[in-house]
């Protein structure tokens, strides 16, 4: 398909680019009043989630109202344990909460074996062809989803936390029981990724939320084992992996067979592309509370970022998602600012 700003897909790929490519995760959500207006119609997130009309509108908003040079799908990573057979509510100012959890080899054994993700994940699907209509070509089109460890959390878990010390119990009290979830999440979400990208996804991004929350031993053989499989089932797909929080596991993150690896506010740019050199775009990452400064602040310290890619290849982002109560107009600065940076010499193409 021909793109009117392809920017994102080029950049992903190593190719030329006149100049950086910006988008923001979360970017599609509360800090738009056009994004709260839609959903003060609507029961909840989960309705607006699940109602592919409306998931449409909010993922088109930014594109119009902030300039950004991708769309994400508006949806939830939650949706896989969902289509697994453990439902989630998703309670106001509290997140999400499941009333059953996965700790034991009987709770397992409780979820669906045979899972028709087209069936069971259509209202995504949907959405995606929808908004792939809407933005006509403008920009592409970004699907995602949940990495298993992050999944495996919330499946353990029930609901958010700040230790997750439930499922970090389980990696060292039942082990197999934890390899045996983190398989069955992979292979779900290897599915539902090619579905994304068979309903018009044009680049895919995998959120691992709480990598951080383990060792450096412990994220190779809970984490970075499943994604690299997820990596393998999608080569030749742009893929965009987001390992929250893993600073230590940087280097094995870079070994990755994905095409882009999404930094947060504490990585460092330059120790990143010395792992990866031109073999890789990077993704980020600016801290999210730059965008509470002045706009002459945020202008520094973008150029600050910036000056500090010396390559191409490289993808603008937040560190993390946008945050609810930051001023769009901030955001607007942060976008501008990217949007008029000449690309020097030093970033080699």
């Amino acid at each position: 398909m021909m793109f009117q700003n392809d920017l994102f897909l080029r950049a992903h790929r190593g190719e030329a680019i006149e100049r950086y490519p910006v988008w923001l995760m979360r970017q599609a959500g509360r800090i738009l009043p056009e994004y709260r207006a839609v959903r003060a119609k609507l029961s909840g997130f989960k309705e607006l989630v699940e109602t592919p009309e409306f998931a449409t509108e909010v993922t088109i908003q930014p594109v119009d109202l902030l300039g950004v040079d991708a769309a994400i799908i508006f949806s939830d990573i939650l949706v896989i344990p969902e289509a697994m057979g453990l439902p989630y509510q998703m309670i106001e100012q509290k997140g999400p909460w499941f009333e059953n959890t996965i700790r034991s080899q009987a709770q397992f054994d409780q979820l669906d074996t045979h899972i028709d993700v087209q069936d069971r994940l259509s209202y995504v699907f949907e959405a995606l062809k929808q908004t792939k209509a809407g933005l006509n070509g403008r920009v592409p089109l970004i699907g995602f989803a949940g990495a298993p460890w992050t999944i495996l959390c919330y499946m353990v878990e029930g609901r958010g936390s700040k230790t997750f010390s439930e499922s970090r119990k389980l990696l060292y009290t039942q082990p197999l029981l934890a390899h045996q979830l983190l398989q069955r999440i992979t292979d779900v979400t290897i599915a539902y990724l090619k579905g994304q990208l068979a309903a018009g996804a044009d680049a895919l991004q995998l959120f691992d939320s709480w990598a951080g929350i383990l060792g450096e031993d412990q994220y190779r053989e809970f984490g970075l084992r499943y994604i690299q499989q997820i990596c393998s089932a999608l080569e030749g797909t742009p893929l965009t992996v987001f390992s929250k929080g893993a600073v230590a596991s940087l280097p094995e993150i870079a070994q990755l067979s994905c095409t882009t690896i999404g930094l947060d506010w504490n990585m460092s740019v330059p120790v990143a592309r010395s792992l990866v050199q031109e073999q890789k775009t990077l993704q980020g990452n600016l801290d999210p509370c730059v965008l509470y400064g002045s706009p002459q602040m945020i202008e520094q310290e973008t150029k600050k970022m910036l000056n500090s890619f010396k390559s191409q290849r490289h993808i603008v982002n937040l560190g993390h998602g946008v945050y609810p109560d930051i001023d769009p107009e901030m955001v607007k600065v942060f976008i501008n600012t990217v949007k008029n940076y000449e690309i020097t010499n030093n970033a080699n193409s």
